[in-house]
């Protein structure tokens, strides 16, 4: 399998497969393929996996892309204008994601949900709770939304980052959800109720925008009648 990432604004991943090689992507994930892509559709995981894709904004149902000839090709596309970064899992040993970050990865590769030690914070600190972790071997490739920061975090060290900006981390990060000290911030700083504490070693991804601040400033503008 080779892929090349393209454009700037809002990028695809074109996979080249050959034959017998596949990709899987969420439900409207794929942007283009050439002749000799076969599509399957199917609850991948089974039902428990697929309800638990509902929790992270996943859709049930996952598309696998089969190639039936050499060199065949099929794309993948970003939703809203960023970036796209690969991840070489078995590498990572492992790599965590926020909910709507997965894109595309090889069979290989299995997604599952995670979950924060505290429920209680993890329900309220929206991405904080709601988690996946990729395992296996083989690559995965994020959606980051805006530009991609990357930090890799000494053993120990803490990185607190907006939940809204998480983008994944290596499974050697520790990582809670914490609430934001005194009132006054909490109401008059504009920075939200959670954050995310990411513990080091390890690799860390950021994103620049956070979609939900962006998406509320929009609906902000919008005509109220």
């Amino acid at each position: 399998m080779k892929y090349e990432i393209i454009g700037k604004t809002v990028p695809t991943v074109e996979v080249t497969l050959n034959r017998g090689e596949s990709m899987y992507s969420q439900r409207g994930g794929m942007a283009w393929q050439t002749a000799g892509i076969e599509m399957k559709t199917n609850a991948r995981g089974g039902v428990m996996k697929s309800l638990g894709r509902i929790f992270a904004g996943e859709s049930i149902f996952m598309n696998t892309f089969t190639a039936s000839v050499d060199e065949a090709k099929v794309a993948f596309a970003t939703t809203v204008p960023g970036d796209i970064v690969p991840i070489n899992v078995g590498e990572n040993n492992g790599f965590t994601i926020q909910k709507n970050a997965f894109l595309c990865a090889e069979p290989s590769v299995d997604m599952s949900i995670a979950f924060t030690k505290r429920f209680s914070a993890g329900l309220f600190g929206g991405e904080g709770f709601i988690l996946q972790k990729a395992t296996g071997k083989g690559m995965l490739f994020l959606e980051v939304d805006g530009d991609p920061i990357e930090r890799i975090l000494a053993p120990g060290e803490v990185l607190k980052v907006d939940t809204g900006n998480v983008v994944g981390f290596e499974n050697t990060v520790s990582y809670e959800i914490e609430t934001v000290k005194g009132l006054g911030n909490i109401f008059l700083g504009g920075e939200g109720l959670f954050l995310t504490k990411l513990v080091g070693p390890g690799r860390v991804i950021i994103q620049s925008q956070n979609f939900g601040d962006f998406a509320g400033r929009i609906l902000g503008l919008m005509p109220k009648n």
